[in-house]
């Protein structure tokens, strides 16, 4: 009788481990999150009666996937939406052009459904290409970073809806580097594509967060204001890690790669590689112009990269794909970069400045300033960003 209570004992203990081993978690600060995280579009009773006997455009691309990847245009032609018209970001709606390929307009050879591009001269869809619509969704992921395009795509996006008296439904993605608010504040002066708002490299926030910053800080142009709705994600926490379903861009081919991104990008402002035209895009760097010694690397044209720098010339620089996952914007490689080229006065390109959001970022580095003086120059300007940005926050 003892042993069979010990039994009975033992799987009242167990019973709850049971329960939850198939249940996929996340550990995260000792916490353990039971539930699976469900992005906006997988939330899709709360957006579908939006719909119903509309006329809608929707704003998306490769990424814009419900959790079994279903496409979500596919998913709402099941469910019988009417859409009329795909607008397709940087990349296309596929995500297969060349970062900075002028993307054209086109048709889906899967649905027929005609394909405006806004890349390119149109980079805010006409009140013509609006005219049969009655809303608009946006789809797409983003990595969190400010010169990623997509986040322009939605200012403009945003701006033509409530230009044209058009609601906007942003179904909303976890932001794979969320907990990152880092950078330098973009200056109005160097606003451009690449740099719309006054923000910092990395924001922090998702995209439907972005979305009612856009609207609450009056960024549009007249203060025009978006009808805006956000479909949240579910059981989604700020500093939980997140993988993305499908490559938001060409080199952006995995977590590290877009861990890294807004650290490495600034090299597109310089004579260095960050390995376009390899299969380590945004985990390596180099050029011809570093030390040649140890790590190298020979870019050829590829997937996503047609013709990438220093196509066919040997580069040396560094392997950063075992790099432990990023906390914060990093300088460092781009400081040893500057440092250790033989030719510095052809380091730096004009891109660089609007990839920074400022000059002084390149003064610096060219000036010598330590790294940690560079990083306390940021610290006001962040955090007064973070007090602006609190009230248009989701998650915790």
């Amino acid at each position: 009788m003892l042993r069979i209570l010990k039994k009975i004992t033992l799987l009242f203990l167990l019973f709850p481990i049971l329960c939850f081993s198939t249940v996929p978690r996340s550990i995260e600060n000792n916490s353990i999150y039971i539930a699976e995280i469900k992005t906006g579009a997988d939330n899709f009773e709360k957006y579908l009666p939006l719909l119903k006997n509309k006329k809608v455009g929707i704003v998306t691309n490769q990424t814009g996937l419900l959790s079994n990847k279903v496409h979500l245009v596919d998913f709402l032609l099941e469910k019988k939406v009417a859409i009329q018209t795909i607008f397709a970001p940087e990349h296309g709606f596929r995500g297969v052009a060349d970062a900075g390929e002028h993307v054209v307009d086109g048709k889906d050879e899967k649905t027929g459904l005609p394909i405006i591009s806004l890349y390119g001269d149109n980079k805010k869809p006409k009140a013509e290409q609006l005219k049969k619509i009655d809303v608009v969704i946006f789809d797409i992921q983003d990595v969190g970073a400010r010169f990623y395009t997509y986040i322009s795509s939605l200012h403009y996006v945003m701006e033509a809806c409530a230009e044209n008296n058009i609601p906007l439904i942003i179904l909303d993605r976890p932001n794979p580097n969320g907990n990152i608010v880092d950078g330098p504040i973009l200056e109005k002066e160097f606003k451009s594509f690449v740099g719309m708002h006054p923000i910092p490299v990395l924001h922090g926030m998702t995209i439907g967060e972005y979305g009612q910053m856009i609207n609450g800080e009056k960024w549009l142009t007249n203060g025009v204001n978006c009808k805006l709705t956000v479909i949240p994600c579910s059981n989604y926490k700020r500093e939980m890690s997140y993988s993305v379903l499908a490559k938001p861009s060409p080199n952006l081919p995995n977590d590290q790669s877009i861990n890294l991104y807004a650290s490495l990008c600034f090299f597109e402002g310089t004579n260095v590689s960050l390995g376009r035209g390899t299969e380590q895009q945004f985990q390596i760097y180099g050029s011809p112009f570093l030390p040649k010694k140890g790590f190298s690397f020979t870019p050829k044209p590829n997937f996503g990269s047609k013709n990438p720098p220093f196509n066919g010339e040997t580069c040396y620089g560094e392997d950063l794909s075992k790099e432990k996952k990023l906390t914060r914007l990093e300088l460092k490689w781009l400081i040893s970069a500057y440092t250790n080229t033989t030719d510095k006065s052809k380091f730096f390109t004009p891109f660089f400045t609007k990839l920074a959001g400022t000059k002084k970022l390149q003064e610096q580095i060219e000036k010598g300033v330590s790294e940690n003086d560079i990083r306390a120059s940021w610290k006001s300007g962040l955090e007064q960003f973070k007090k602006t940005r609190a009230p248009y926050l989701l998650y915790k």
